[in-house]
């Protein structure tokens, strides 16, 4: 009885120690993890602050006429901060940044359109030096706003011109639940409700989520999406090398 005891005992011991050395194991790879990301941020802000210094001779000359369009996607929460938008919308005229789309969910930036359009020099709000969302070359900034609304809308919208294209060709019942309708014809009706928009050669994503948040989907099938991090963070020298880093990539797409 007592040998069954011990055992119980000495059993006990065991799951204990086991239990405690499993839970420091798992704090100790919490913090090497913890460490990594931190040495990390600590590097990449460095090389950011020597980017903004003109240190770093890589990143001193872009090829910034091969980004064409660039999209900017704010959570909403961060979008109220107007004065960071401003500062950022400076950065990409001074580096020579011509067409710019600003997007968060909620619409907070299209209600601030005419606040920000008088804040940055020179800018000119999209579609009224555009004519069926041709990019030309000019001077000026050209600056869309987007929110989640306009894409739902949008699909709605172009979803109801295929639908009364298609009761107009005369097609029987039986050939409409047939029937498919294709990724072109569907962009054809984005561009006919006037919502179909250039699609971004680079999206910059500003806050805690790594996701285009609701972005209209139709518009970055070649996109390529790059986390900046919170917009309270935001860096010249983080942009610079987003921009850079997007310009030596070899694409292979036709466009």
């Amino acid at each position: 009885m007592d040998f069954k005891k011990e055992v119980r005992i000495v059993c006990g011991w065991i799951a204990y120690f086991g239990d405690l050395l499993l839970r420091l194991l798992w704090h100790l790879v919490h913090v090497i993890i913890s460490l990594f990301y931190f040495t990390l941020g600590i590097a990449n802000a460095l090389e950011s602050y020597l980017i903004s210094w003109g240190v770093l001779k890589r990143y001193r000359s872009l090829h910034v006429n091969k980004l064409r369009y660039l999209a900017i996607v704010v959570e909403s929460e961060e979008a109220y901060e107007t004065s960071k938008i401003i500062a950022l919308l400076q950065w990409l005229a001074d580096i020579g940044v011509k067409h710019v789309c600003l997007y968060d969910m909620e619409g907070i930036l299209k209600k601030s359109k005419d606040f920000i359009l008088a804040k940055v020099d020179g800018a000119v709000l999209y579609g009224e030096t555009h004519e069926n969302n041709k990019l030309l070359d000019q001077t000026h900034m050209t600056l869309e706003f987007a929110s989640f609304c306009d894409g739902k809308e949008a699909v709605a919208k172009a979803a109801n011109v295929l639908f009364m294209k298609y009761v107009k060709s005369g097609a029987t019942d039986q050939n409409q639940k047939g029937h498919i309708f294709t990724e072109s014809q569907m962009s054809e009706a984005l561009k006919t409700i006037g919502s179909g928009g250039p699609e971004p050669d680079l999206l910059l994503v500003y806050g805690p989520a790594r996701c285009h948040l609701g972005f209209p989907a139709w518009r970055i099938r070649y996109t390529e999406i790059v986390h900046m991090g919170p917009l309270k963070s935001m860096k010249y020298g983080s942009l610079i090398k987003a921009i850079h880093k997007f310009t030596r990539v070899q694409q292979n797409y036709g466009k």
